[in-house]
């Protein structure tokens, strides 16, 4: 995975939200939130957390974990980290 953008972030988070999700066509962008997006639970939250954090090869903190508040978030989160790895 080189050269690591937001785009290309967001782009690989969309079929991993669909999966776990259960949405193969799902709209997802950076203000996508659990509020906003159709069978986003607590549950489903963590599925994805592991799901991502295997496909792009970062570890996320719990202190991580507490800032997320949308996909944006999440795609930021993943720059940082697979940056610094």
């Amino acid at each position: 995975m080189a050269d690591l953008t937001a785009d290309t972030v967001l782009a690989g988070l969309k079929p991993i939200f669909g999966e776990v999700l259960n949405e193969s066509d799902i709209e997802l962008n950076r203000d996508s939130n659990a509020s906003n997006t159709p069978n986003w639970d607590s549950l489903a939250h963590l599925e994805i957390i592991e799901m991502v954090q295997r496909r792009f090869k970062v570890q996320f903190s719990l202190t991580d974990l507490q800032k997320l508040n949308d996909v944006g978030d999440l795609v930021d989160l993943v720059l940082e980290k697979y940056s610094a790895g």
